[in-house]
């Protein structure tokens, strides 16, 4: 009984084929899973509150699913009264617009100058608030998490911060959350 061989080519469309499905099964799954986003927020200056909230923010209306890791003096974003006062220094900040010499930032009511030029900047342009982008963040469903050792490390408290905040956690327990995020960014 001669057993029959398949002809080159119809291997080769075989082969295909099983690759092509398995490509689309493996998108289609890719697709139905929400993307994931993970922040961390270290610093807590007027400047640098801005990048973690418009990411979050931007990602959670595109529907994916975003946390902010707040640590350090990113911790100042979130908390109750340090939020609210929160300031840009032009001593030593060589990418401000208007570069200010170190000897000039130093003179007293600089950082209130420059705040209040980025502020007037900010709203000339029609950039939201920090307090704008906060509600937009729990509106969206922006988790906010504190961090736990930084929070003990400060000597604050949990009422510290805004209500919205989560319970705070550990980096072990972000990391966990965090590990199968498709974008991870330290800010």
């Amino acid at each position: 009984m001669a057993t029959m061989v398949a002809a080159p080519t119809d291997i080769r469309e075989l082969v295909r084929s099983t690759v092509d499905e398995y490509l689309a099964e493996k998108q289609a799954e890719k697709d139905a899973k929400p993307k994931k986003m993970a922040l961390i927020a270290t610093k807590g200056t007027l400047d640098m509150a801005y990048p973690p909230l418009i990411l979050a923010t931007t990602a959670a209306s595109l529907g994916w699913e975003v946390g902010i890791f707040f640590t350090f003096y990113g911790l100042n974003i979130i908390h109750k009264q340090k939020g609210k006062h929160m300031k840009v220094a032009p001593l030593g900040n060589p990418a401000m617009p208007m570069p200010v010499p170190n000897l000039l930032g130093a003179i007293p009511g600089m950082t209130a100058m420059g705040t209040m030029v980025m502020k007037s900047m900010f709203k000339s342009h029609g950039v939201a608030s920090i307090d704008d982008l906060l509600e937009a963040a729990v509106d969206t469903g922006v988790r906010l998490i504190p961090c736990a050792m930084t929070i003990e490390v400060f000597g604050y408290k949990n009422g510290d911060f805004i209500q919205e905040a989560e319970a705070p956690c550990g980096a072990a327990t972000f990391i966990d959350w965090a590990m199968d995020a498709d974008i991870s960014l330290f800010i």
